[in-house]
């Protein structure tokens, strides 16, 4: 089911599966500035990433010496998530555990994926809950994706900027989508800027570390721009999908990485890993601002 909020500048919509959002639609200029989900390209929108994102080596894991099997970014994406609260500006997702999850994620849990907008600004709000008797460990990340061009011209008139100078630390992956322990110092031009080329994502996502946590999409022949900021999320990911022309980038604010090649993960050691103790609740959040 779809549910739909809007306000005088944006109009959003939502899908109960996945939580994924559906439309980002700035009601100004009558532009839609989510990827629509083309099945020549993909067929996703924006999905949430829990309790993993990416893959796992053998695409296995291991809790407490037992051995579990998930698939890439987790089963939130697939989940139907029950709306718990609509407000005019707002709308609040859940998703519990369930025989089915414990099967494959042995924790107890609430997730919960809020949306909220002021003005041109579409807040994405994660909540964690640990309902169970144990540690919990868990990865989460966002995945949406905007159409480029959303202002004319071809994916190549447009590029990413960071808000501030950097030199990121770029995480690379191997061809199996795992964390290599290659890094590399990713050079930017004029240190801020990456240039949208369709062959930066042949070998999958571009993700870095130790950059700002506010970065644009912005076109070299127009002054709309789109904003994403994740103060919180230590990682991002620029995708699309590889070796093809598609017209959209994913900037993926994650707060943890996928596994290294090499056995299954033991999730208690991992370096990177989310953590929440029982009966508390982690949250955080990205938010996406339109600019015109």
């Amino acid at each position: 089911m779809i549910y739909t909020i809007e306000n005088d500048n944006l109009k959003v919509s939502v899908e109960t599966k996945g939580a994924q959002l559906k439309s980002v639609f700035s009601k100004d200029t009558s532009v839609e500035y989510l990827w629509q989900g083309d099945a020549k390209y993909w067929t996703g929108r924006a999905y949430n990433l829990f309790p993993f994102v990416g893959r796992f080596a053998e695409g296995k894991y291991v809790v407490e010496g037992k051995e579990y099997a998930m698939d890439r970014h987790g089963f939130a994406r697939g989940a139907e998530f029950a709306l718990v609260e609509q407000t005019k500006n707002s709308l609040l997702f859940e998703i519990r555990d369930t025989l089915e999850t414990l099967k494959i994620y042995p924790f107890n849990f609430l997730f919960t994926v809020k949306f909220e907008i002021v003005g041109k600004k579409l807040a994405v709000l994660y909540g964690v809950k640990n309902t169970g008797k144990n540690t919990m460990y868990f990865g989460l990340g966002g995945h949406p994706g905007f159409n480029v061009p959303f202002d004319g011209g071809e994916f190549e008139d447009y590029y990413v900027e960071f808000e501030n100078e950097c030199v990121p630390t770029q995480i690379i992956l191997n061809d199996k989508g795992l964390v290599d322990e290659q890094r590399l110092a990713l050079k930017l031009k004029n240190n801020k800027e990456i240039e949208l080329k369709h062959n930066l994502f042949d070998n999958d996502a571009i993700v870095m570390q130790d950059m700002p946590k506010t970065v644009y999409i912005k076109g070299k022949n127009t002054n709309r721009r789109i904003k994403v900021c994740h103060p919180e999320m230590e990682y991002l990911g620029l995708w699309h999908m590889p070796k093809t022309d598609a017209p959209y980038l994913c900037i993926e604010p994650w707060m943890t990485l996928p596994s290294p090649e090499g056995k299954p993960e033991v999730l208690e050691t991992k370096e990177n890993i989310g953590i929440v103790e029982p009966n508390k609740t982690f949250s955080t959040y990205f938010d996406i601002e339109i600019i015109e």
